[in-house]
């Protein structure tokens, strides 16, 4: 029976969905299918997503031994192999168990002094394509060798963290930091869980960011992959300490009130065979689509099989372990797009067909269904944010609705939008209209996590908005009392675009980490290209604390403006009202939250008695000025002075350029 009079709140809120009812209610009826069997199978989804608990390297209290267990059905023979057993390749094999199962025991008080924790290991894996050494594919902790940079597993069995503080409750305001741990210190090098909690931790906090989005957790054998070509899902990177370090880096957080959402990478996988998944049993589907469907020729990378049983439940374990080994508070999944279409993205999105028709892999769409599930099913309260660019309807709805259960979705196009139009076009020819389209354009209920620059624009090759603005003057001209006009623009736009994109571009805000007081230069990591330098992979911290710098004057603006959206509820508050557009001015002025908002983007045009309509009349005081001295502006304005509303509700103030002001009404 065809079930075309279901009812679907994605289709009610949005009209233009209707022909497309029979493939939304599929997508439901896809989803429910998907976890009644894992249901019947396991009791639950959490059960189902509890294979880290059965398969890798665990301790038995009872049987008094260590059982390794790992799902290789295409091997041969696999051996167990490490410091322990001087590295014997057939001292130790494995047994072969039902459904492509292997399993071994090694008895505690025989291997007590040699299987210790620390110990370094490994499998060996025997097949039709030959033998190879690897990694266990449930493995905890990997660590890289000095001596030959040689990737091994770990015995792992330090002494349990102990939790000090709860996971905080959501807060009311998103506003996220994006950090890399290894590049949040200011010396040429790797930094350090430690480092990062006792340093970094501080500095968050204080400037008022209520998230932060960690990068790069997952084990990666090249550094600069950024952490997105990963290896070993379940273990966090040795480059930056411990797994019990970065416990406690959380752990400070919540203690701070702080989430702590992870950079989870399911959309594809590192290529090695070394050290990754890639031919683990001799097959090339093991984990991953088999043939050219199993590579993503633009990333170099593997694609996982995601209507694969033992992969589902793979990644879905994965998603389970980080939340409750390490105590995260929700994810931010990379490469939604490429994992939602065999196209990968590489389209241009210009019709509801591509949506819902043939390109769509509706495994992976599953796959992230079940996997928003599990994640609110673990904890009620966790936050889930999709990188998606090509706007799918129903991302962000729940999966009854007709949605594949995100809570965000990050506004990729905001970004994209600054960094053309400071790239194309002069200051004198910015669209008011067309800033305004891009920053309130998104689908109805479906909230956005906005942001005007992001990692992204840090890497090589491109530039931060503030490079962008005022590029090699930087260089020469931030320090306090040194007059440029390039640097005074620099400064002024780039609080104005920010603060733009903050109360305009969606129900969350994203920053990357230092780029908040305007970070200079790019992100580059050492590679050969720059001999292995790790001058442009860190944080120059001393430029903001130097009292001397301009730098400052950024970073007290993005406190100032947090700050003032945490205070005043804005971003949960109902989307801003336009109340004028100024072509001539460039002047945008809205209403949100009972409050109004005066952006001035003119070059040159201050303008006295500059006169709007307002909602309510009579008095008005500004709240909020981005050309106060202390924001690095020139005090144009006088903060005490109150405006007062003629008969027929006009406001009349001093408008300087460049300038964004906030008013309040005054009872």
């Amino acid at each position: 029976m065809e079930d075309q009079k279901r009812t679907i709140a994605l289709i009610e809120d949005d009209p233009w969905l209707e022909p497309y009812h029979q493939d939304i209610s599929d997508r439901i009826t896809r989803y429910e299918k998907a976890l009644n069997i894992i249901t019947i199978h396991s009791d639950s989804l959490l059960n189902f997503a509890s294979a880290h608990k059965w398969y890798g390297l665990h301790f038995h209290a009872e049987h008094q031994g260590w059982y390794l267990r790992e799902w290789a059905p295409g091997a041969n023979a696999i051996y167990l192999l490490g410091d322990f057993n001087q590295w014997n390749p057939e001292s130790h094999p494995m047994q072969r168990k039902s459904n492509g199962d292997w399993e071994i025991f090694l008895n505690y008080h025989q291997y007590k002094d040699t299987f210790t924790h620390g110990s370094n290991y490994k499998i060996r894996v025997v097949s039709d394509m030959g033998t190879m050494d690897r990694i266990p594919a449930y493995a905890n902790r990997v660590y890289q060798q000095a001596h030959n940079n040689d990737f091994t597993a770990q015995v792992w069995n330090a002494a349990p963290y102990t939790w000090k503080h709860e996971n905080p409750a959501p807060p009311e305001s998103l506003l996220i930091y994006e950090a890399h741990v290894g590049i949040a210190q200011e010396t040429e090098g790797v930094g350090s869980y430690k480092e990062f909690t006792e340093r970094i931790l501080p500095r968050i906090k204080e400037a008022g960011y209520t998230i932060i989005q960690l990068m790069a957790v997952m084990e990666h054998p090249y550094y600069g992959s950024f952490g997105y070509h990963v290896s070993n899902f379940f273990a966090p990177s040795f480059r930056f300490g411990t797994p019990e370090e970065l416990k406690e880096l959380i752990d400070t957080a919540h203690g701070m009130g702080i989430s702590v959402i992870m950079d989870i990478v399911h959309s594809h996988a590192v290529k090695n065979t070394a050290e990754g998944l890639n031919l683990l049993d001799g097959t090339d589907h093991l984990y991953f689509h088999s043939g050219s469907r199993g590579n993503h020729e633009h990333w170099d990378s593997k694609l996982f099989d995601y209507g694969k049983w033992e992969v589902k439940r793979f990644l879905l374990s994965n998603v389970r372990y980080w939340l409750e080994e390490f105590h995260f508070d929700g994810y931010r999944f990379d490469g939604v797009t490429s994992m939602l279409y065999y196209h990968h993205g590489f389209t241009t999105f210009d019709h509801y067909d591509k949506y819902f028709k043939g390109d769509v892999d509706w495994d992976a769409v599953i796959y992230l269904q079940l996997a928003n599930k599990l994640i609110h099913d673990f904890r009620a309260e966790a936050i889930s944010i999709a990188e998606d660019v090509s706007g799918m309807p129903g991302l962000t709805r729940t999966q009854e609705e007709g949605g594949v259960g995100f809570d965000y979705r990050l506004g990729m196009g905001i970004p994209d939008y600054w960094i053309k139009l400071l790239k194309e076009k002069s200051d004198e020819d910015w669209d008011i209209h067309e800033m305004w389209h891009i920053l309130t354009n998104r689908r109805y209920k479906e909230k956005t996590i906005g942001y005007a620059e992001s990692h992204d624009q840090a890497l090589v090759g491109d530039k931060t908005l503030a490079f962008w603005l005022m590029d090699k003057e930087m260089y020469f001209h931030m320090m306090i009392g040194d007059e440029n006009f390039i640097i005074d623009r620099g400064i002024a736009l780039h609080k104005m675009l920010r603060f733009f994109t903050l109360t305009l571009g969606g129900e969350g805000y994203l920053n990357f980490i230092g780029n908040e007081f305007g970070h200079p230069e790019w992100l580059d990591f050492p590679r050969e290209g720059n001999g292995w330098s790790y001058k442009y992979a860190r944080r120059q911290w001393s430029l903001v604390d130097d009292s001397r710098l301009k730098y400052q004057f950024l970073s007290n603006f993005d406190k100032a403006m947090l700050n003032f959206v945490k205070d005043q509820h804005i971003l949960k508050a109902l989307p801003a009202q336009q109340l004028n557009m100024d072509d001539t001015n460039k002047v945008i002025i809205f209403e949100r939250n009972n409050l109004i908002f005066v952006f001035n983007f003119s070059v040159s045009n201050s303008i006295f008695g500059y006169k709007f309509r307002v909602p309510k009349p009579g008095t008005y005081r500004i709240v909020l000025n981005s050309d106060d001295k202390n924001f690095g502006g020139f005090g144009r304005v006088d903060n005490s002075v109150d405006h007062f509303t003629d008969e027929f509700r006009y406001l009349s103030i001093y408008l300087t350029n460049r300038t964004v002001l906030v008013l309040r009404h005054v009872e």
